[in-house]
């Protein structure tokens, strides 16, 4: 395969996907068939009700569970039937992942948190400093770099999160309600970062949100419902 074959190719290609939960007495059916294609460079919204689907499928694409039938596919490589090793490697060289409650770890410092996926890939050296340092001084915490997320605002922690998932240089970035537990004025700078750093870095964007102003920035929407896309809107932005 040559290399405009694989620029070509979908980033992510669900085909099938379904997940149901067995409780004993009766089958729980959470996703009823999916089939998406997501093209590199895109930044696609998943909106829906609470209990649509939208979080169940955002976890399947970044490898955190599994379907229940269907096929995955990550980069031309299917990731559903992945043993856990091979599947912990794909998902630290090809996804970042930001999440609503930021994750990160207390006891690092913002600079440690934001090295922490190339120190988990021994990666650790000089260009990982440098790179961590340039991500800090992106997302306008370049003086906070030796302060712990409890000196951080909400706000401040999920900006060290973004650079943390944008570390290793993934060339998708999964979020999960980014802008969830911040105030407006919070919330448009993540949103402002996550725009940028997608232009700069040139990383396919997916996330899920009930924000508004994330969703209309996106060259694409997906709205769910009971376990299936409902709609799949195209924008110019």
């Amino acid at each position: 395969m040559n290399g405009n074959d694989t620029h070509d190719r979908p980033i992510l290609e669900l085909k099938g996907v379904t997940k149901w939960i067995d409780t004993g007495t009766h089958r729980v059916d959470i996703l009823r068939g999916i089939d998406l294609a997501v093209q590199r460079g895109e930044y696609v919204a998943i909106m829906g009700a609470s209990g649509s689907g939208k979080s169940t499928l955002l976890g399947l694409l970044a490898g955190l569970d599994s379907p229940s039938a269907g096929s995955i596919q990550l980069d031309g490589e299917e990731i559903s039937g992945l043993g856990e090793d091979r599947l912990s490697e794909v998902r630290g060289r090809k996804i970042g992942f930001v999440f609503q409650s930021y994750q990160l770890i207390p006891t690092l410092t913002a600079e440690e948190n934001v090295l922490l996926p190339a120190e988990l890939a021994g990666e650790l050296g000089g260009d990982a400093y440098e790179r961590a340092r340039s991500l800090l001084d992106t997302v306008g915490l370049s003086d906070r770099r030796d302060h712990y997320p409890v000196q951080l605002s909400g706000g401040e922690q999920q900006r060290v999160a973004l650079a943390r998932a944008f570390m290793r240089r993934p060339p998708l970035l999964l979020a999960d309600e980014p802008t969830g537990n911040l105030d407006s004025k919070n919330g448009q700078q993540v949103l402002e970062l996550l725009l940028s750093l997608n232009r700069q870095e040139g990383a396919t964007l997916v996330l899920v949100t009930h924000d508004h102003d994330l969703a209309r920035c996106a060259t694409r929407i997906l709205t769910m419902r009971d376990g299936l896309i409902e709609s799949d809107q195209k924008q110019a932005v």
